[in-house]
C-alpha cells in the first residue's frame, strides 16, 4: 500500500469521528483551543477545508485557488452545518482514491503532488477532531505512530507556508535549534533555524531548547493546542515560544 492509500484509509475514521464528535454537540459551544471559535466556526472552517481540497485534487489547479471562487453550498441556517460537513465527505475520499498520489498538483508545501492532499487532509482531520473532544471537555486520544507521522508532516509542510515562513523568518533565532523527544516510545527530531529555511532530522542531538513528552502532547504543542506545561521543557524556553508562535498554522 503506497503512503497515499495509506494516509486516505487512516483519514476516513479521523473524519467519521470528528463528524460524530460535532454531532453531539451544542454549535454555541466555544472551542477553547480556537481562541473566538464556537464548534459551528469550527464546523465551517473544516467543511471549507474539506471542500477547498477536494476541488484542487480534481482540478489540478497550477497554482492556488481561492476559497472564495468556491461554491461551498454553506447551509444560510447554522443548525444545518453537521449536516454539510457530512455531505462533504465521500466527495473527499472519492476524488482522493480515484487520483493517484504521485499526480502533479499544487500544494502550499514542497512536495507537488496529491499525495501532499491525502497527508494533510489526514492530519487536518486529526486536530480538528481534538479540538472538537477538547470542546466538549475530553481527552482526545491520538495514535502515537499517527501522532509522530503527524509531527513530520507539520514540521516538512507549515515551514514552507508563505504565510508561516515570513514569520519564522521574522523570528530569526538563526542557528538556534529545539529537540522533540518522544517519551512514550521511539521518535526524536531535531530542528535547526536558518536563513534559508527550517531544516529538520529525525534523531537525537543537544538543542538550544528541548521539550519531552508523549508523542500526541507534541503534535498539538506544535499546532498550539496544548502549551509547553503539557511536556518538559529544558534549555531556552523563549526560544520554544517564540518558534512556536512563528510556526502556528
Amino acid at each position: 500500500m503506497s503512503d497515499h492509500e495509506r494516509h486516505i484509509s487512516a483519514a476516513e475514521p479521523e473524519i467519521a469521528r470528528l463528524v460524530e464528535v460535532v454531532g453531539q454537540a451544542d454549535l454555541a459551544t466555544p472551542v477553547p483551543t480556537c481562541p473566538g471559535w464556537t464548534v459551528a466556526d469550527l464546523i465551517r472552517h473544516y467543511g471549507t477545508v474539506q471542500r477547498w481540497i477536494t476541488h484542487i485534487v480534481r482540478t489540478l489547479p497550477e497554482e492556488r485557488v481561492s476559497v472564495r471562487d468556491l461554491d461551498l453550498g454553506l447551509p444560510d441556517d447554522v443548525g444545518d452545518y453537521p449536516r454539510w460537513l457530512a455531505a462533504g465527505v465521500r466527495p473527499l475520499v472519492t476524488t482522493l482514491r480515484a487520483t493517484p498520489g504521485e499526480t502533479p498538483a499544487w500544494t502550499f508545501g514542497p512536495d507537488q503532488h496529491v499525495r501532499f492532499w491525502s497527508r494533510r487532509v489526514l492530519h487536518e482531520t486529526v486536530v480538528h477532531r481534538a479540538d472538537a473532544e477538547l470542546a466538549l471537555g475530553r481527552e482526545p486520544v491520538i495514535d502515537r505512530e499517527l501522532a509522530a507521522d503527524g509531527i513530520e508532516e507539520f514540521l516538512t509542510s507549515y515551514p514552507h507556508h508563505p504565510r508561516v515562513a515570513g514569520r519564522i523568518a521574522e523570528f530569526g533565532r538563526f542557528g538556534a535549534t529545539l529537540h522533540l523527544h518522544a517519551t512514550d516510545g521511539d521518535g526524536e527530531w531535531m530542528i535547526t533555524l536558518g536563513p534559508d529555511g527550517t531544516r529538520w532530522e529525525r534523531g537525537h542531538g543537544k538543542g538550544t531548547a528541548a521539550v519531552r513528552g508523549a508523542t500526541s502532547d507534541l503534535l498539538l504543542l506544535l499546532y498550539g493546542r496544548y502549551g509547553p506545561e503539557r511536556c518538559t521543557v529544558f534549555g531556552d524556553e523563549d526560544l520554544l515560544s517564540g518558534w512556536l508562535a512563528a510556526a502556528a498554522p
